[in-house]
């Protein structure tokens, strides 16, 4: 066989094996994902969220599994919040309300990354008067400091911690949580409440 044909073979076989193992590689990052149409992040699954206990309005301790009994949107802030925290939670009540009309049910969940301010009383305030259905939870320091590491969110509190005024540094995901799934897609800051629900209503019809 001439030189020419064995360096033809060479790249043929090149070629094949490389759009093989492409194949290969876009088959195992779905891994049979029955969510994969749905997804819009780079993040799927892995290691956010998990098990939590934290005390809701009425001063009770309630743990994941008796919040998240449905598509749940999960948001870390708090209610002293001068702007971020409202319109984001304001957002995610409107996507809860356009599912509401797909027939479509789904919980939003605010959890208090203040708990000396974020009373029990507080945050159930704060979250009946953003929406009928969202839950409001707080806790010990030490209770938010285990659900905020369990979904890889940060806060931290600006300025002096004395003034009654203070501020909290934090981040603005909002996490999309399916029972019996656990964490299955974030939200960022510039989504609209319709591409939410949209994004929403993708995971909830292939649970």
């Amino acid at each position: 066989m001439s030189r020419f044909f064995v360096i033809l073979a060479c790249v043929t076989a090149f070629v094949v094996t490389g759009i093989a193992l492409s194949v290969a590689l876009r088959g195992a990052s779905t891994g049979g994902d029955q969510f994969a149409q749905c997804r819009e992040s780079q993040v799927a699954g892995g290691d956010i969220g998990g098990p939590f206990e934290l005390v809701n309005a009425s001063g009770q301790t309630v743990t994941d599994v008796e919040v998240i009994t449905e598509p749940t949107l999960v948001y870390f802030g708090y209610t002293f919040c001068p702007d971020v925290c409202p319109f984001d939670v304001a957002r995610n009540a409107v996507a809860v309300d356009i599912l509401a009309d797909q027939g479509i049910s789904t919980t939003p969940v605010f959890i208090s990354i203040d708990p000396d301010r974020d009373t029990p009383e507080v945050v159930g305030q704060f979250s009946e008067n953003m929406h009928e259905k969202m839950i409001g939870l707080t806790g010990s320091a030490e209770q938010v400091r285990a659900a905020s590491q369990a979904y890889k969110t940060f806060y931290s509190i600006a300025g002096d911690r004395d003034d009654p005024y203070y501020l909290v540094d934090h981040s603005t995901m909002t996490y999309l949580v399916l029972p019996g799934y656990g964490f299955v897609e974030f939200f960022r800051r510039d989504i609209d409440p319709e591409k939410m629900a949209e994004t929403v209503a993708c995971f909830a019809a292939n649970a």
